[in-house]
């Protein structure tokens, strides 16, 4: 059985490896509840999609009204002929 004593550094890294630790799981946590936050504000998913900075017309509500009165000018077509 061998007898093993702790040095004084051992206890001070102890300690700052706890303190990194906790502010790793403080950060975490922070980004995390902010996630949650933005999510469950939204009104819509649309809004959500908006924000990854590519530009998508079929979520663009304008666009979405003017292809449905395009599918509605073609269908009126269709039916006249």
């Amino acid at each position: 059985m061998t007898i093993r004593v702790e040095h004084e550094l051992h206890d001070r890294r102890r300690g700052r490896n706890t303190g990194v630790g906790l502010i790793l799981v403080g950060v975490v946590g922070i980004v995390f509840a902010l996630t949650v936050v933005k999510v469950l504000n939204l009104e819509e998913i649309a809004q959500f999609e908006r924000f990854d900075h590519v530009a998508r017309p079929q979520i663009d509500p304008a666009v979405q009204d003017a292809m449905r009165a395009a599918a509605e000018a073609r269908a009126a077509e269709e039916a006249v002929e």
